[in-house]
């Protein structure tokens, strides 16, 4: 695996939005992964929906072709970037986000998201944007 994908990212895929598909095609799937809390706030997506079973069907299939990343190996890597980040005055609101960064940064992968400018304080982290406007 090289890439963890931001929750935008998937959300992009499933909508079939800003060529996402065939990027991910060439880069390929089984380079790709997602973090517990991309599957959280997908899973909330899709309970929020009109149709809440098309979207769950949708994350099923996903899922069995992409590996989910646990966040308990990022929790430290949490902690420390919310404290550097609140003492240099310029916090991560979202904890979400904060720990999808931190999963990136533990597991030394590259984080694909359309949300570069929150996610590029953190330090250490790799990102790329996938996504052509």
């Amino acid at each position: 695996m090289k890439y963890l994908l931001d929750t935008n990212i998937c959300v992009f895929f499933f909508r079939d939005k800003f060529n996402i598909i065939p990027v991910l095609k060439q880069k390929g799937i089984n380079n790709c992964c997602i973090s517990e809390i991309t599957l959280v706030e997908l899973r909330y997506g899709a309970e929020n929906s009109q149709n809440p079973s098309k979207h769950h069907e949708l994350i099923d299939e996903f899922l069995k072709r992409i590996v989910v990343i646990p966040i308990t190996d990022s929790i430290r890597v949490f902690a420390k970037e919310k404290v550097r980040l609140k003492k240099a005055g310029t916090p991560i609101h979202d904890d979400f986000d904060l720990f999808i960064g931190a999963t990136a940064i533990q597991a030394d992968l590259t984080l694909v998201t359309d949300n570069v400018k929150d996610f590029k304080r953190l330090a250490n982290i790799k990102i790329e944007n996938w996504i052509k406007r």
